[in-house]
């Protein structure tokens, strides 16, 4: 006799609900009194001696079924989701005819099927306001199968319901005479969000449909691209991109050899593919949409216009030297010119190095010697939330240490008065003036370096992280596609900066390639009012719109007041560089899309180079906290951090790796191949380790924790800090939190907090107290902060990171040791951090 826990709940809002419910219950009392009938039927046979399943005729045990749990399965098991369950009432079925299994499931579809084996499929999670909840014990016996019949048949109705829906079985043991108390969930956080589906009202504004029909057809894919790989990508590669020589050899080499190519014989230009084959087509279709710091001074630039400004500039660098493979160093901020340098560079095979405009003068040389860039691309000034930043200044200050630089060219941004060296300093509008207007791209192989981005290395020493064009190019466009929803027609905004990865990615590359209108925006989001992301977006007629949670919380914390536009066209809202508080998701969800907009929470990284773990929009259901499903090619491992084991099934929990390369992932670290082997390769052999802890809870829904040094170590308790900061902002008086751990001598360590508080909150010893209290509640005694620091603003750079390294160096009193803090979005803020924790050690 096998017991399996079903969980149950039924909406009565929906159509056709009140029926269904009534069958249910229905059913609900039948089986309550067979139940009763059956258990007074065993206690009977106890009595007398009698065994149970003595009878003559025994029914064949069925093949058992894979529970598919894990993430080596045999393709007919990929991929492992089925849905979240609602964590209230049980239901248990007992059979001595059958034993009915768990088996993972498609959220929302019924497998119509004649097997013994279907497993029982359950309707479950609802909004807390529309949900009732039903416990009813259903004790099967010999119409086990008799029962079944009806149950799959009423359910597969639910299948098709509007409502958010989805169905599972949980992960629990099956029992001899008796059931086993079900343990608590290691990935606890996936049975306190409700999951959300596509909302009907984005699909009934969609201009067509999405490119996906249903989960089953991204399944479908998915399988396809882990399984035949090669036949996957080959066939996007020549769907997506335009090649000036096909390729041959869609991908060679491994992981553990850290010699991956792909398209290996195939020659094209990035350049041609995101401008010249859409100005053919169209050059008066707006391919820049330029929204300045001053609302008033934006413009449009069409493909036709940015086919002519790219070709203009590919000469002016042409002139100055660079060859294909050199390195010409950018340091703009976010106009229009930006994004013709990014691409004038590929136009003639050099190689561009992005270097954020807020960068210090040590940052970007540092920069420009280790990419041995021979040209850099600046402005006078840049303009920046009604501030002026002194760009070609900190670019002079830079150079004085960087010989091999022969150029500068400057674009005239604000006409401010600037030194020019003489010789070394060009104007940007009299150079390109002197060329025409069309330069013929040069076609590079598809493993030929597309550019370099640093990222901030655990050494302190920058890593130039690099990216190859078809690859690179490739995962671009076949995410923007499929994450994004992008259609012909849509006007793409995404609030990140070139100056790093996600500006690469998604305000340049996938907008382009896909010939869509992208928004290219220089101020913040708070300038001149709280309200200028939602006046471009409806100025715009936004159809998608990408921002990190750093944003999403800073406009909630100013006010519902100021999301006054209707933001109609609004189809996606994406989320990018941090996991999004459930608080903020649902606040994203409801008062920025008005539940007409699908959220998609994107994981991905510098070194991936595109989305890696994400719902695509209109298709996947998602969970507030959850990055939700792998993307095409990605197959994700949770591995063991000490013993390097991979850990297989649902609801687990470890070091978040991916078993087999994908195109656009990077090759190396710029002139460190071995740093990026011991980084990313070696860690873990045969892996791709991408540093950040993970959980994959019940149903195969990945939930991303944070980078592995971002775990406090308490009396043995690994802590994420990401989930105390989670608890943190659940308090109604905290905008922001960031943890940290500091040595404790009797806990090894202990968890000190730094939170900022939403304006109006008073702070006093009692508040703080209440802080602590809310972790305790949230989480347990264990994970409490031992000090919670209350601050006017967390260390973060420009994009959004909080810098969690500065506040582990105050705390430890190595402010002599905080290195280069230009790059924080307030630099400021360091010093009064500093004063308030001194002032609480005296305490």
């Amino acid at each position: 006799m096998a017991t399996l826990h079903v969980w149950c709940a039924a909406n009565s809002q929906w159509s056709g609900g009140r029926k269904s419910t009534t069958v249910v219950l229905g059913l609900g009392v039948w089986g309550w009194a067979r139940g009763r009938l059956s258990a007074s039927l065993y206690r009977y046979k106890l009595r007398s001696g009698r065994e149970l399943g003595s009878e003559k005729k025994k029914m064949p045990t069925p093949t058992p079924l894979p529970l598919n749990a894990s993430p080596r399965a045999p393709p007919s098991q990929l991929p492992p989701f089925t849905h979240a369950p609602c964590p209230s009432r049980r239901v248990s079925f007992v059979s001595s005819s059958a034993i009915i299994q768990k088996r993972p499931l498609l959220p929302n579809i019924v497998r119509q099927s004649s097997s013994p084996n279907l497993p029982l499929i359950c309707p479950t999670s609802f909004p807390p306001s529309t949900t009732t909840t039903c416990s009813y014990r259903l004790l099967l016996s010999g119409l086990a199968g008799p029962l079944l019949l009806p149950l799959r048949r009423t359910f597969s109705r639910f299948a098709k319901a509007p409502k958010s829906f989805y169905p599972a079985i949980t992960n629990t043991n099956t029992t001899i005479m008796g059931e086993q108390s079900p343990k608590a969930p290691v990935v606890a956080e996936a049975h306190a969000v409700d999951t959300f589906h596509p909302p009907q009202k984005m699909l009934d504004k969609h201009p067509s449909k999405p490119h996906l029909s249903s989960l089953e057809e991204y399944q479908k894919l998915y399988k396809e691209s882990i399984t035949e790989p090669k036949k996957f990508w080959g066939r996007l590669a020549r769907e997506l991109l335009t090649w000036s020589k096909d390729f041959q050899t869609v991908h060679s080499g491994s992981l553990a050899g850290g010699d991956n190519a792909w398209f290996l014989e195939g020659e094209l230009n990035a350049s041609y593919n995101c401008v010249d084959r859409h100005a053919f087509k169209d050059p008066n279709k707006v391919a820049i949409i330029y929204e300045a710091d001053e609302p008033s001074d934006g413009r449009n630039v069409t493909y036709g216009e940015l086919l002519r400004d790219v070709s203009k500039l590919a000469h002016v660098l042409t002139q100055m030297g660079v060859r294909k493979g050199d390195t010409v160093a950018i340091y703009l901020p976010m106009i229009p010119e930006a994004i013709v340098a990014l691409l004038a560079c590929s136009r003639i095979g050099a190689v561009h190095s992005v270097v954020f405009a807020g960068f210090s003068a040590d940052s970007l040389r540092d920069r420009v010697i280790d990419g041995g860039s021979k040209v850099v691309i600046t402005t006078d000034e840049g303009k920046r939330g009604g501030k002026l930043i002194g760009t070609k200044k900190i670019v002079d200050e830079a150079l004085k240490q960087c010989p091999d630089v022969g150029h500068v060219l400057v674009y005239k941004r604000t006409g401010a008065d600037i030194p020019m060296t003489e010789g070394r300093d060009f104007w940007w509008h009299e150079e390109v003036e002197k060329w025409p207007s069309y330069y013929p791209p040069v076609a590079v192989n598809s493993e030929d370096p597309l550019f370099l981005l640093y990222t901030s290395g655990s050494t302190g020493k920058p890593k130039g992280v690099m990216h190859t064009t078809g690859g690179y190019l490739l995962g671009a466009a076949t995410t923007g596609k499929y994450v994004f929803d992008i259609h012909d027609g849509d006007r793409y905004f995404c609030g990140g900066d070139v100056g790093w990865i996600t500006g690469h990615t998604y305000v340049v590359y996938a907008p382009l390639l896909l010939g869509v209108s992208t928004v290219v925006f220089e101020g913040t989001p708070a300038y001149p009012n709280f309200s200028r992301y939602w006046d471009i977006i409806e100025q715009h007629k936004v159809t998608q719109f990408y921002v990190a949670p750093t944003a999403l919380r800073l406009l909630k914390r100013a006010g519902n007041q100021h999301v006054r536009n209707e933001m109609k066209h609004l189809r996606v809202l994406g989320s990018v560089g941090e996991p999004i508080a459930a608080e903020i998701w649902k606040w994203y969800f409801e008062v920025v899309g008005k539940e007409e907009a699908h959220i998609v929470d994107t994981y991905w990284q510098t070194e991936t180079g595109s989305n890696v773990i994400t719902p695509l929009a209109g298709v996947t259901p998602t969970k507030p906290g959850s990055a939700s499903l792998p993307f095409f090619g990605i197959e994700p491992a949770i591995v063991d951090p000490v013993s390097g084991e991979e850990i297989h099934g649902n609801d687990v929990e470890g070091v978040l790796a991916f078993k087999q390369p994908w195109p656009s992932m990077a090759r190396t670290v710029w002139g460190a191949h071995k740093r990026y082997m011991d980084t990313y390769l070696n860690v873990y052999k045969g892996y791709y380790f991408t540093g950040d802890g993970a959980g994959r809870d019940h149903e195969g829904f990945y939930w991303i924790r944070g980078r592995v040094d971002d775990v406090v170590n308490v009396s043995g308790h690994r802590l994420s800090t990401a989930e105390i900061e989670a608890a943190l902002i659940e308090h109604a008086s905290i905008a922001e939190a960031a943890v940290v751990g500091v040595a404790d001598e009797l806990t090894g360590q202990a968890v000190n907090a730094f939170v900022s508080i939403k304006n109006g909150a008073e702070v006093d010893d009692a508040l703080r107290k209440d802080f602590i209290l809310q972790v305790r509640r949230s989480i347990g005694p264990f994970a409490a902060p031992k000090a919670v620091f209350v601050v006017p603003d967390l260390p973060k750079t420009r994009s959004g990171k909080i810098m969690r390294r500065i506040l582990r160096k105050i705390l430890a009193g190595e402010e002599d040791q905080l290195g280069d803090i230009s790059t924080l979005s307030d630099p400021s803020v360091v010093e009064k951090i500093i004063n308030i924790v001194h002032e609480g050690k005296k305490k």
